[in-house]
């Protein structure tokens, strides 16, 4: 049921994304000719002239750009990811050309040491200058093309920070090139390797061994994550596999989950609202995104503190409620609750009617701050 609804979404959105497609020409002096590129810009990106965005970059644009960018619009919609750039490289009839490596080592020469040349030297600084992107780059590639993203990953300073990785055809040397670089990274990485039950025979075989050779590696800054799709072919994987792709690479920009919060927040030790900072610095730190707390995630982390009788924690809470929505009940509510637990019930009381006036948020209505500052002013007689 899932994979049908993996197909759906990715066809679905490739529809409705076709009239927000920008069709660009591009001449390149590295290849000596015209390339044609596609282009998806987020939703509102003329209005949100102060907003910049991640960027997309994807091989075989000529059938790959739409599921990505479809799918990419759809996860935005919904907050699971940020808003980001997605751009297709069309290579139709040039792709043998393009992934073109050596026989001696398996590295890029001639046609494909131009085109590696063209992405990094002439398309990227294009449209660095020319849209608004910020620096967590994505690269995605399909068959050769995704054995051939893996070069830029072999560069001292990878222009990508994330990489999806679908039924690679790998030369011979990648697993070997893959293994000693990622032993290596010092920086957050971002890793996604996919094939399927029916993949094509050598390809499914080489890509199983990559993905028992990234996982024997011991290093937390590489975040890996690895499917292999049932009753999926070579060319129906992508559709499967990029919506997976982008739910793994932004798992932490997305809601706090039932999951996260059984499994991560209720467990800690240490304080609930560290935790709920520290996830929204690593987005910022990942992504150059500064992203305001979602109201869902305050819900949860207040959540945890009521469970858990810490009560103490919602003085901070309310704290950064106040600093995020300064114009709702958020922040006086979480203050008055850490008030009223904590032996402080008068300032308690005046802090529920204190927020007369301000907006109502997330299920906290004035009407509930009334009636808590009333049962406050019932049991003290104030």
């Amino acid at each position: 049921m899932k994979s049908i609804l993996y197909v759906f979404i990715a066809f679905f959105c490739a529809n409705i994304i076709i009239a927000q497609t920008i069709y660009e020409e591009f001449e390149s002096y590295k290849l000596g000719e015209r390339r044609e590129i596609k282009i998806q810009l987020p939703r509102n990106y003329d209005e949100n002239i102060e907003k910049s965005y991640p960027l997309f970059i994807v091989l075989d644009g000529d059938y790959m750009f739409e599921i990505v960018a479809g799918n990419v619009d759809y996860y935005s919609y919904w907050e699971d990811m940020p808003e980001a750039i997605v751009v297709g490289i069309n290579q139709a009839d040039t792709r043998d050309d393009d992934c073109y490596y050596s026989e001696q080592n398996d590295l890029p020469v001639e046609s494909g040491a131009k085109f590696f040349e063209f992405i990094g030297m002439e398309l990227l600084p294009h449209l660095n200058s020319t849209y608004r992107t910020e620096n967590f780059r994505v690269a995605v590639g399909h068959g050769e093309t995704a054995n051939f993203i893996n070069y830029f990953l072999l560069k001292p300073k990878p222009l990508f920070q994330a990489y999806i990785t679908i039924s690679p055809s790998l030369a011979p040397s990648m697993n070997n090139y893959i293994s000693e670089r990622l032993k290596q990274y010092k920086t957050k990485l971002f890793y996604y390797l996919a094939t399927a039950s029916n993949d094509i025979k050598y390809i499914k075989k080489d890509t199983e061994a990559l993905n028992a050779t990234i996982t024997s590696i011991d290093n937390k800054n590489i975040l890996y994550n690895f499917d292999s799709f049932e009753d999926a072919t070579h060319y129906s994987a992508p559709a499967h596999a990029i919506p997976k792709a982008l739910e793994s690479i932004f798992y932490v920009f997305q809601p706090i989950s039932k999951k996260e919060y059984k499994e991560s927040i209720l467990t800690l030790e240490t304080s609930p609202v560290e935790y709920l900072q520290e996830k929204y610095k690593v987005i910022s730190d990942l992504f150059g995104i500064e992203k305001q707390i979602l109201i869902n995630d305050f819900k949860a982390i207040a959540a945890a503190i009521e469970k858990k009788k810490a009560f103490e924690y919602f003085e901070d809470l309310g704290k950064i409620a106040r600093k995020e929505y300064p114009e709702t009940l958020l922040g006086n509510y979480y203050l008055a609750r850490f008030y009223e637990e904590t032996g402080e019930p008068k300032k308690a009381m005046r802090t529920y009617k204190g927020a007369y006036g301000l907006e109502e948020i997330g299920g906290i209505t004035i009407d509930l701050m009334l009636e808590k500052a009333g049962e406050i002013k019932a049991d003290f007689g104030y």
